[in-house]
C-alpha cells in the first residue's frame, strides 16, 4: 500500500511537470500540438461561451478543492496522504480539457512587429513562468505538489504542515506566484481576441482566489499571517511597512 501510494504521488506530479510544460507552449504558442490561438476559428460568441465555461470549471475545482472543509469532508473516502496529488492530478486534468477544447478567437488586438520588441516580450513572459516556479520553490514545492506527503507516509513518519515563513520575494509580495502568473499572461507580443479573454478572465479569478486563499491561511497561521498580511502587499512588489 505504501508502495501504491509513492507511485501515485509521482505519477500525478509527473503530470503536473507535463501540463506546466505544455500550459507554457499553449499560452505562448510554442512547440505543442494546439495553442490558444491554432486552429479554425468558430462563431464568436459560441467561442466566448466554451471558453468561459471550461475557466469557470478551472476556477470552481481549483476553489472548491482547496478549501479546508472540503480537505476536511474529502480525506473521509480518500486517503490523507494522496489528498494533495489527488488535488494536483484533477487539477492538470482540468487544464489539459480546457487545452483541448478551447476555441481560439484568433483576431489580433495588437501585434509587435520589431523583432527586438517581440523578444523583449518573450523575455518577459519568460520571466513570468520563473517567478512561479521559483515561488513554488520557497513555498516547499514537494509540499504544494504532494511529493512531501506521499514520501513521508512511504517512510512512515507522520505529516507536519509546513510553517509560515517570510522568505525572499514573500518579503516583498504576499502572492509572487499569482504575480508570475499575470506577467506570463499577458505578456505576448501578439494578443488576439482569444488571448485577451483568457488573461482577463484568468485576472479576474486570481485577483478573487488569493483573498478566498488568504482565509485559509489565516486559519491555518493565526496571528503571524495577519500582521504579515497588514505589512506586505498582495500582487504589486513594494517595501514591507514596518510594524507600529
Amino acid at each position: 500500500m505504501r508502495l501504491f501510494v509513492l507511485l501515485y504521488g509521482l505519477v500525478c506530479y509527473g503530470l503536473f511537470l507535463f501540463t506546466f510544460l505544455y500550459q507554457i507552449g499553449f499560452i505562448s504558442g510554442f512547440v505543442v500540438p494546439k495553442t490558444i490561438d491554432s486552429g479554425e476559428a468558430g462563431a464568436a460568441t459560441a467561442s466566448i461561451v466554451v471558453n468561459v465555461l471550461l475557466l469557470g470549471l478551472f476556477a470552481v475545482q481549483h476553489t472548491i478543492m482547496a478549501r479546508l472543509g472540503f480537505k476536511r469532508w474529502w480525506t473521509t473516502i480518500i486517503p490523507k496522504p494522496i489528498e494533495r496529488s489527488t488535488f494536483v492530478l484533477l487539477t492538470n486534468a482540468v487544464l489539459l480539457l480546457m487545452n483541448w477544447q478551447w476555441r481560439p478567437m484568433p483576431e489580433a488586438i495588437w501585434s509587435i512587429e520589431s523583432t527586438a520588441g517581440r523578444g523583449i516580450v518573450y523575455v518577459i513572459a519568460a520571466l513570468g513562468w520563473v517567478l512561479v516556479l521559483y515561488s513554488t520553490l520557497l513555498i516547499n514545492h514537494l509540499d504544494l505538489f504532494g511529493m512531501r506527503q506521499v514520501w513521508l507516509h512511504f517512510n512512515e513518519r507522520p505529516y507536519t504542515p509546513v510553517r509560515f515563513k517570510e522568505s525572499v520575494l514573500y518579503r516583498w509580495v504576499r502572492h509572487p506566484l499569482m504575480l508570475g502568473f499575470l506577467v506570463a499572461f499577458w505578456a505576448t507580443p501578439d494578443m488576439s481576441q482569444g488571448h485577451l479573454l483568457f488573461a482577463i478572465v484568468t485576472t479576474a479569478y486570481i485577483l478573487v482566489a488569493v483573498r478566498i486563499e488568504e482565509r485559509t491561511l489565516v486559519a491555518l497561521h493565526g496571528e503571524d499571517y495577519v500582521r504579515y498580511r497588514k505589512r506586505v502587499p498582495m500582487i504589486v512588489p513594494w517595501p514591507p511597512r514596518t510594524e507600529s
